[in-house]
């Protein structure tokens, strides 16, 4: 299966599955849509209302990967679930990162 990010020469940008209302705040690891492309599948217990979903999966992703949460900003998708965030910073270290938290 591909990863869900690609690698530019500043940023990465990473393909995220959001499920708001989800009862935990959580990643809980990669997946494929029906076409093959790949995505961190996501939960937050924010609702999806006036950015509150799209802020705790903000949240949630610079915890995870122990990131300021100015490194991180939506790409496309702020009505959507399927999303995509830019990840500033070197991209090699953030593959790192990434690839240690989903193991």
């Amino acid at each position: 299966m591909s990863r869900p990010w690609s690698l530019f020469d500043d940023h990465l940008r990473l393909a995220v599955r959001l499920t708001p209302n989800g009862g935990r705040d959580a990643l809980d690891g990669v997946e494929a849509d029906g076409e093959g492309e790949a995505f961190l599948k996501a939960r937050v217990t924010a609702v999806p209302e006036k950015g509150k979903a799209n802020k705790a999966l903000i949240l949630l992703i610079s915890k995870s990967l122990h990131l300021p949460k100015s490194s991180i900003s939506l790409v496309s998708g702020e009505t959507a679930r399927r999303k995509i965030l830019r990840i500033d910073g070197d991209p090699e270290d953030l593959v790192k990162k990434l690839e240690i938290f989903l193991g």
